[in-house]
């Protein structure tokens, strides 16, 4: 239980800086949801240059989560699709 609060705390803070890095406004649901989908990618990312000796799957930390969110926020920039704002 408490590692998925510690996900969405961390998805919430890499939505949050990433966001900032990419001057993107969106709600703070939207801002969880993207990073904790950066986690997701980072998590990937890092699993595909380093595997883990137990072969399980994790999230990735802080850096890589803000570096995924804002990998996800460049997409969509250039695909022109837009969130919710304020």
């Amino acid at each position: 239980m408490l590692h998925i609060l510690w996900y969405l705390i961390i998805g919430l803070l890499a939505g949050l800086i990433s966001k900032s890095v990419m001057h993107v406004h969106m709600t703070l649901f939207w801002t969880l949801v993207l990073g904790v989908i950066g986690s997701l990618l980072g998590g990937c990312v890092t699993h595909m240059i380093i595997r883990s000796r137990n072969e399980r799957y994790h999230p990735a930390g802080l850096i890589f989560s803000t570096l995924g969110a804002i990998l996800i926020l460049f997409i969509c920039y250039k695909l022109n699709i837009h969130f919710p704002a304020l």
